[in-house]
């Protein structure tokens, strides 16, 4: 079943929990209207301020209303905010330990024509490397609404990365979210994919093709990149015939190159692919056009898991 943007829920968890808490203060650059924002500025005009095409500002305020007291979301585009403001993030978010969230929209290649200078490919790689922040990248509806409610009191400085399309329902509403706990959606042993943000809903696609072959797969949503889960990364690929991770961002960096160090240093041999954007200036299109050239498609899942185990 087809819901919501990730984006239009995390709008509406955070209005929704804002209404309740004065201290819940958004700071947006520019992102208003592109961060699903323009509701909460109607309603709560004195919980929001716009600083303009200014990242680096954004992240400044932020830390310090952060410092006297308030619960501080900075909404911008990913690629912008973890780029521009890398600087800030590091010493006035991270480094001074201000628990603030930061909210990464349009990531990935979420802004399609735009091409290069827009595609937030980097974000994880570049994040991953700082200490002392976290990183969370929600698949569907359901983890955007827990990871929202989780993020007002969160003790920690917090990133995380939405896109713009419309998500399938992977989660039902009964399931435990935590930050820095991976949910297994499937389970077989033949095959594992790790996944995270919205490519979680394609290797599920897929796995729904194989599974009419008869082939038997683990689908892990591993929503929170850090702290990694690395207990339920170790016990889905026990026996497994081989693991492909999938993310809409640089292969360089971000999970399939977590994922492989884990394997390294344990010194588990299996068959393993990583699935990301290669070391290029990416082909221009929609976002779909773009991860369906570089083997996301539902089909050439299919045809690269089948390749990996035969």
């Amino acid at each position: 079943m087809i819901e919501k943007a990730n984006l239009e829920i995390f709008a509406e968890t955070l209005l929704s929990l804002a209404k309740k808490d004065k201290d819940i203060i958004v700071v947006t650059s520019d992102s208003r209207g592109s961060g699903k924002l323009t509701n909460f500025g109607k309603e709560l005009p004195d919980q929001i301020i716009e600083v303009g095409i200014a990242e680096q500002n954004l992240v400044g305020i932020c830390a310090g209303l952060s410092a006297v007291g308030k619960k501080v979301f900075g909404v911008s585009p990913s690629s912008f905010l973890t780029a521009r403001a890398l600087e800030q993030i590091k010493n006035d978010i991270a480094y001074s330990n201000h628990p603030v969230t930061l909210v990464g929209i349009s990531s990935g290649v979420s802004y399609g024509q735009l091409g290069s200078t827009h595609h937030s490919i980097h974000d994880i790689a570049v994040l991953r490397a700082i200490n002392n922040l976290n990183i969370v990248i929600p698949c569907d509806n359901f983890e955007t609404q827990k990871v929202i409610q989780s993020a007002v009191n969160y003790s920690k400085p917090l990133f995380i990365r939405f896109g713009k399309k419309p998500m399938l329902k992977i989660h039902s509403d009964n399931k435990s979210f935590k930050i820095g706990k991976g949910i297994r959606v499937k389970e077989g042993k033949d095959l594992v994919f790790i996944a995270t943000g919205e490519t979680v809903q394609r290797a599920y696609q897929a796995i729904e093709i194989l599974e009419k072959d008869n082939f038997k797969c683990t689908l892990i949503s591993m929503h929170t990149i850090k702290p990694f889960d690395e207990y339920l990364f170790l016990q889905s690929i026990k026996n497994t015939r081989g693991i492909i991770t999938l993310e809409e961002h640089s292969e360089s960096g971000g999970l399939g190159e977590k994922c492989a160090s884990i394997l390294v240093q344990k010194k588990i041999t299996t068959n393993f692919k990583i699935i990301g954007f290669p070391d290029e200036y990416m082909v221009n299109g929609s976002q779909s056009d773009v991860l369906d050239h570089y083997d996301m498609s539902p089909k050439r899942l299919v045809e690269i898991a089948k390749e990996l185990i035969s």
